[in-house]
């Protein structure tokens, strides 16, 4: 990319660093965004907090405050990290265990039926290959899909962009680099598909 060109990508157009954000373009975090985040992330905290205690009612009224659509029936295991949780949603019956990060810069969707392990991490953002817009802290992000009856293991991360097959498995310690087909078993770094499901 040539430095015109780069400058151009990154330049400032009138609309705050949030509609920037909002609209999936490059933007930089300045204090509407990150107070934003900090809201979210007491939030989650505070959440977290509520389930370490035993106080499972107070922390089931707090998760609705928190993620930006929740299905029915949801179960999510403290401790919970996110950047906004409004961009997330959430399908019936999904059952997340403990430590999921969601980096919701770009909206996260995670089907009806998922199941994902422990330290799964979702990742939306991305960072400028260009050393000067990085050092200048452009960011951006790509939203990730988990379709319905997908399960996550262990330790599982997803790439921004990431569109993941209904009923697809993914194998623990994965790290997910492109879009995964439907019914189908997956593992590796990359991760790559190793068996066909019925």
């Amino acid at each position: 990319m040539t430095r015109p060109e780069a400058d151009k990508l990154y330049a400032h157009d009138g609309r705050s660093n949030w509609e920037r954000l909002q609209a999936g373009d490059w933007y930089q975090a300045d204090e509407e965004i990150l107070q934003r985040a900090f809201a979210a992330q007491r939030m989650a905290a505070e959440y977290s907090a509520l389930v370490q205690q035993g106080q499972y009612d107070d922390a089931a009224a707090r998760l609705p405050q928190l993620i930006g659509n929740l299905g029915e029936d949801v179960a999510i295991r403290a401790p919970l990290m996110v950047d906004y949780g409004a961009h997330m949603s959430i399908g019936d019956r999904t059952f997340i265990n403990t430590g999921l990060v969601a980096l919701d810069v770009a909206p996260i969707t995670i089907g009806a039926d998922c199941q994902l392990g422990p330290n799964v991490q979702l990742l939306t953002p991305i960072h400028p290959l260009e050393p000067g817009p990085r050092r200048d802290k452009w960011e951006s992000a790509q939203p990730i899909t988990i379709q319905d009856n997908v399960w996550l293991g262990g330790g599982v991360t997803v790439c921004p962009g990431v569109n993941i097959g209904e009923n697809s498995v993914i194998g623990a310690g994965a790290v997910v680099t492109q879009d995964i087909p439907a019914n189908v078993v997956v593992v590796g770094n990359p991760a790559r598909v190793v068996k066909q499901l019925a």
